[in-house]
């Protein structure tokens, strides 16, 4: 399976979500899928890349031309597929990939999310996305959405599009 991660890019963010992103990558690559990722070196991508490889598995860095010609694409990206920008890459991450996991991330990471998810909801694709609530980082993302529902602005209830993992094993599960 190729499974596509959306994460920070930043390296001030809770230690905890570095160890638990290093979990996810080996256990990734020891089930033999690859990871479809932003390609930066930096922030939990770079852990995400490194665990991946160093427990032998594949990684697949969609990289910005803006991101490659300021020298942050990450050396433990196998195949890279150059885009000429954010829109583009989202897309080709959409084609890449099988299912979409969302990590601790910012303003890029909820971009990536809500494209993805808009997508499913008017039938270009049925692929999971799924938000890796680590240590309750999306709750409050989570009592958004559930706020959207109530007041009826969602056609459907936004579970039907967004699954959330409070552990790798819910995680996994949600993947079986």
């Amino acid at each position: 399976m190729k499974i596509c991660v959306f994460c920070s890019a930043n390296q001030q963010i809770d230690h905890d979500f570095f160890e638990l992103t290093r979990e996810l990558g080996r256990w990734a690559a020891g089930e033999g899928h690859s990871i479809v990722y932003g390609g930066v070196n930096c922030g939990l991508m770079e852990c995400l890349a490194k665990a991946v490889k160093e427990a032998g598995g594949q990684t697949i860095g969609v990289v910005p031309m803006l991101v490659e010609k300021s020298g942050r694409t990450s050396d433990y990206v196998d195949v890279e597929i150059p885009c000429d920008n954010l829109s583009d890459r989202k897309q080709l991450m959409m084609d890449q990939s099988d299912v979409f996991i969302a990590l601790p991330g910012g303003i890029g990471t909820l971009d990536e999310i809500f494209t993805v998810a808009a997508s499913a909801t008017i039938g270009y694709h049925q692929k999971p996305v799924i938000l890796y609530n680590m240590k309750g980082f999306w709750d409050s993302l989570v009592a958004m959405l559930d706020d959207l529902h109530t007041k009826g602005v969602t056609r459907k209830a936004w579970r039907t599009y967004i699954q959330v993992a409070d552990s790798l094993d819910e995680l996994q599960a949600l993947l079986g």
